[in-house]
């Protein structure tokens, strides 16, 4: 691939309309103090240690959970982690200051080929980071999301997002955060480690001082969907009919949205009793979700972009003792625990039988959302021992240098 048309203004044009989203998605304030700490990213020293991880940048709920969480999770487990991202100003300095180098959503350009060839020269260990598809064009181009970027905004997936430092023999190892997409990257030879995502400690904390609060009781019961992004319309889809058939049943049901969803569909029926949420910080974000009383996390069956989504509209709801009902995709048939810590639902009938057992039974649906809490501890946070596999891998990586 000629290296040389990733120009410099391209990097500046992902982050101008990186800072366009965050100002539309939070609002000045917020919006403006995650553009300050993107262009800290550019100008913070990394340090030295162990593991460094690069990243396409340094806001969003991809460099939270791959990024930042991870590396806490292994400087929690002795292994010494830090965090950049690919514009930092000093980031060929790394090379001698690290043994293992991590790769998370960075698009190729001439400066990461050049970053690359020295840590080779080194003979630093490259391991190449993705939780989802697209590192695959062809999968990536039938999505609706890149159908509806501008021209620019395509450019960064041409041919696959970082695809050229996957498909780089040098580099065996990869890391995801599903089985369907490990099963992918096998399909290319590499030796690939499952880390699941992983609530922070400040997430833990947070999670338990909502929890701890007293709310006001309430008579209705509140479905929540939080979708994330412009992208989830189709997804949503798949349970208009029985979320229809639900609150012309049960009058006390309230639906409440959080996304760009347009509601031209016969839920319209029930508009009073449905409300909108605004994108909102994390920690207001928490606070949403804990005022629900049921969590949904619809996928578009057959769709491979959501075959590879994480779990993590489970565990997020789940630590704050929401339950939830989830498409059947394999990735949450592995993580609940069906009709115990949650729901997993394959279908309309499979949708309304499990969302009337929640309505209509508070007792279980507490009981279930307790159950989701001590999952959540357990399998989800980064303080838990569950990748000691992994752990060892970096570790013999880290200790023959």
């Amino acid at each position: 691939m000629d290296i040389a048309k990733h120009k410099p203004n391209s990097m500046l044009g992902r982050y101008l309309n990186k800072i366009r989203l965050l100002l539309r998605d939070e609002g000045l304030v917020a919006g403006s103090k995650k553009t300050f700490l993107g262009l800290w990213a550019v100008l913070r020293h990394a340090g030295s240690g162990d593991v460094l991880f690069i990243s396409s940048g340094a806001v969003g709920d991809s460099w939270r959970y791959r990024v930042k969480n991870v590396a806490e999770e292994l400087n929690f487990h002795g292994i010494s982690a830090s965090i950049t991202i690919q514009e930092n100003l000093w980031l060929d300095l790394y090379v001698r200051n690290f043994k293992v180098f991590i790769f998370h959503r960075v698009p190729y350009s001439a400066n990461i080929a050049s970053f690359i060839d020295k840590i080779k020269e080194c003979g630093g260990e490259i391991i190449f980071e993705t939780d989802d598809l697209t590192f695959d064009f062809e999968c990536v181009k039938q999505q609706d999301f890149y159908k509806n970027l501008n021209e620019t905004e395509k450019k960064f997936f041409e041919n696959g997002l970082g695809a050229e430092i996957l498909n780089d023999p040098y580099v065996k190892t990869c890391t995801t955060t599903t089985s369907f997409l490990a099963d992918k990257l096998r399909e290319k030879g590499k030796e690939v480690f499952i880390v699941r995502n992983k609530l922070s400690a400040e997430d833990l904390k947070l999670a338990k001082d909502i929890i701890n609060k007293k709310y006001e009781a309430h008579s209705e019961v509140r479905i929540g969907y939080f979708s994330g992004s412009a992208s989830h319309n189709r997804d949503f889809e798949t349970v208009i009919e029985p979320l229809y058939m639900i609150m012309e049943k049960y009058p006390e049901v309230e639906l409440y949205v959080a996304g760009y969803l347009e509601f031209t569909n016969k839920l319209n029926t029930f508009r009073d009793r449905i409300k909108k949420l605004s994108f909102v910080p994390r920690k207001e974000h928490f606070f949403n979700v804990a005022r629900m009383d049921i969590n949904i996390a619809p996928l578009e069956i057959g769709n491979p972009f959501c075959e590879a989504k994480s779990e993590l509209k489970f565990f997020e709801a789940g630590i704050l003792r929401v339950p939830t009902i989830a498409t059947a995709t394999r990735t949450f048939r592995e993580a609940i625990e069906d009709g115990v810590d949650g729901f997993v639902a394959s279908g309309t009938e499979e949708w309304c039988e499990k969302l009337d057992k929640l309505v209509a039974d508070r007792e279980f649906r507490e009981n279930m959302g307790d159950n989701a809490r001590q999952k959540a501890i357990k399998a989800y946070s980064t303080e838990g021992e569950i990748n000691k596999e992994y752990y060892a891998y970096l570790k013999s990586k880290i200790d023959r240098k």
